[in-house]
């Protein structure tokens, strides 16, 4: 996994949203994952703690909360329900210009891949600085709400951008997803922060990843400018 990169057949970059593009200790995901609660506890009549085992059950069994609400016919206005859920302050994500070079810099066709919304995505986006650099921004909406690790929703991502597995790598901070990117053909990018970094309650990822998983990185900033300096080298090389 301590390799350098390795990328040079790569044609389409692919990075996931949330606690990807930007660290997992920016309190994104846990307000997200409060609104959830909120929704179920107040469409169900639930107390707390029902609302929020409800909401970890759907998690764990469906891929998404809302995947598992709508396998049991229980949302039926999609756009409002994500729009509750991600109405969330982004303020707590710190702008990251070095990041927004690396990007930047990156030969090829850039989307960001998503199981948030779309809003969402632009709100992240905007406030990391990174207007302007991706071709586009791919939400739960456009996958017709399949949710990643679902094959089916990477068919869907697959075919709208007529994209070759071979040449695209993926930048995930979920095992689970990287799995199938890796079976479609993607290369597989693990962003994980170090298990001291972790909030207080969260289960760390395996420390010793499996064979899906090409290369595992703590940050993503880094990984890329090391993936330029390494390009970088190889070109002024005789």
């Amino acid at each position: 996994m301590n390799r350098p990169p390795d990328l040079y057949h790569v044609d389409t970059w692919v990075f996931d949203l949330d606690e990807t593009l930007y660290p997992s200790d920016a309190a994104v995901m846990s307000q997200v994952i409060d609104k959830m609660t909120d929704w179920v506890q107040r469409e169900f009549s639930l107390t707390r703690e029902e609302a929020h085992a409800m909401q970890q059950h759907y998690y764990t069994t469906y891929g998404t909360t809302l995947n598992g609400l709508l396998a049991n016919n229980q949302v039926r206005d999609l756009a409002s329900f994500l729009d509750f859920v991600h109405d969330v302050d982004h303020s707590v994500i710190t702008p990251d210009p070095e990041l927004a070079s690396h990007v930047q810099a990156l030969d090829g066709r850039r989307i960001v891949y998503t199981n948030g919304s779309r809003r969402h995505a632009e709100k992240v986006i905007e406030r990391l600085g990174l207007n302007g650099l991706f071709d586009d921004l791919y939400g739960i909406e456009a996958a017709d709400y399949t949710p990643k690790p679902h094959r089916e929703g990477f068919d869907r991502f697959t075919g709208h951008f007529s994209i070759t597995p071979q040449s695209t790598v993926m930048f995930e901070d979920s095992i689970k997803n990287l799995q199938t990117a890796y079976d479609v053909g993607f290369t597989t990018v693990l962003v994980h922060p170090p298990v001291e970094a972790l909030a207080d309650g969260a289960k760390p990822e395996p420390l010793v990843h499996p064979p899906h998983i090409h290369y595992a990185v703590d940050c993503l900033r880094t990984f890329l400018g090391d993936w330029h300096a390494a390009a970088d080298k190889k070109k002024t090389t005789p």
